[in-house]
């Protein structure tokens, strides 16, 4: 028994305040233990609040966004009200006009005049096309 003790003395004044070993490594003394904790929870903090202060700058900037294209949805939505309004008026005006047969013939005349005018354009830069 007198060896034991003496083992245990000598273990102790060897390792020199740490407590023993845990799973293949030294476990420091609490007072060793408590500071690296300390140090390893501020670490964690700083590294926490760093990430709070990103999400928040990222929620931010996402926040800006959303409300940009909310703003400009409005303004689409509201010229293509303005548009339907309009073509729903030009479209009253064509079935006035289409009611009458002396306008359903000049239409149908103008008609083919912008047609033909067409085709002649097509056929000049067909031309110019070929020479050039």
């Amino acid at each position: 028994m007198n060896y034991r003790r003496e083992n245990r003395a000598s273990r102790t004044s060897l390792f020199d305040g740490l407590d023993g070993l845990e799973e293949g490594r030294l476990r420091a003394s609490s007072s060793y233990s408590h500071d690296t904790t300390e140090r390893d929870n501020d670490e964690a903090l700083e590294s926490l609040q760093d990430r709070v202060s990103f999400l928040k700058r990222v929620t931010g900037d996402i926040h800006e966004e959303v409300e940009s294209h909310n703003r400009m949805l409005d303004k689409v939505g509201n010229k293509m009200d303005s548009a339907r309004g309009i073509m729903s008026g030009t479209i009253n005006r064509f079935k006035l006009v289409f009611e009458k047969k002396s306008n359903r013939k000049s239409c149908k005349l103008i008609a083919y005049f912008v047609l033909l005018f067409l085709v002649m354009y097509y056929l000049i830069r067909l031309l110019n096309f070929i020479k050039g």
